[in-house]
């Protein structure tokens, strides 16, 4: 038996989530230093979590050569 092709979780990880668990939030208050180790882990602070987008099309080609002539410019400039 198939499985429909909307039921399928191909990329379901990889997008963004308004929920984050208990773990992945706590983490993330570390990182900002925002949690220390003995504190109460209910009633943790909401944390956002940023997801860049790629861009597609002229917009990412222009942005790619723009940072290889950059990188060209160190690699030439004296030092």
């Amino acid at each position: 038996m198939t499985l429909h092709k909307s039921l399928k979780t191909r990329d379901a990880l990889k997008r963004q989530r308004s929920v984050l668990s208990r773990a992945e939030r706590i983490a993330i208050l570390e990182d900002e230093g925002r949690w220390d180790e003995g504190d109460s882990v209910f009633g943790l602070p909401k944390v956002r979590q940023f997801v860049m987008k790629r861009r597609h099309g002229k917009a990412a080609k222009k942005e790619e050569e723009e940072a290889a002539e950059a990188q060209e410019a160190e690699e030439k400039a004296p030092e």
